[in-house]
């Protein structure tokens, strides 16, 4: 499909991408950015609050599948700024220490910015901000299958960690918290299927939003 056209728009256009942990949103998001140049990408995990009071052993085992884990009034407050055109300083998270860092990551105004995450249609209020919501849906085994992978290859945890983790909080916290906002969604794709075909999908939805705005 071709690039999406650009247009003057006051107010960018949000697009929510939720979904189970390792179901593809992150992939998903950074395709969109191919086709829409300049679309600037907001992750929801740089927002999980920070641990530094906890010893780290303790962070090891906070449940991060609960959406108290994260800040999500510092994110509906800089999604707020985008909205009307100015640049976040968006918090830097990492899973090596499970603390934040010192450092920022500068996200400047677009006429689209991509929200992706977990819990991105759980909060009300930030739901409201979402413009066009995506749901990757994608099968448990598959999940911890590439979570593994993940994490074992870039967060420097072992296998029988990952595996304790998502059996006591990645899993319920999916079913709790994550799959009752597909209810929610526009668009819902597969997260196993080929990435041109949800990217298409999200893309004509885009379409069609922008040709009934006007």
């Amino acid at each position: 499909m071709n690039q999406l056209p650009r247009q003057h728009r006051m107010k960018p256009h949000i697009i929510g991408i939720a979904g189970p942990s390792a179901s593809g949103k992150s992939e998903l998001a950074y395709r969109l950015v191919a086709h829409l140049p300049g679309t600037s990408i907001v992750s929801l995990d740089s927002y999980y609050r920070e641990l530094a009071g906890l010893s780290f052993d303790e962070r090891t085992h906070f449940n991060f599948d609960r959406p108290d884990a994260l800040e999500w009034e510092l994110l509906h407050e800089q999604l707020l700024g985008l909205a009307h055109g100015e640049p976040i300083e968006e918090p830097v998270y990492s899973f090596a220490s499970y603390s934040r860092l010192p450092e920022r990551k500068h996200v400047e105004a677009s006429e689209f910015i991509v929200v992706e995450g977990l819990f991105v249609f759980y909060w009300d209020a930030l739901r409201a901000m979402l413009d066009t919501k995506v749901f990757v849906n994608t099968r448990d085994e598959v999940c911890f299958a590439r979570r593994l992978e993940r994490d074992v290859a870039e967060r420097g945890r072992t296998p029988e960690s990952v595996y304790e983790q998502y059996e006591k909080t990645v899993r319920p916290g999916r079913e709790l918290y994550v799959m009752p906002t597909i209810r929610y969604a526009d668009v819902v794709v597969s997260g196993e299927e080929a990435l041109v075909k949800s990217t298409n999908a999200v893309l004509d939805a885009l379409h069609l939003a922008r040709a009934a705005a006007g």
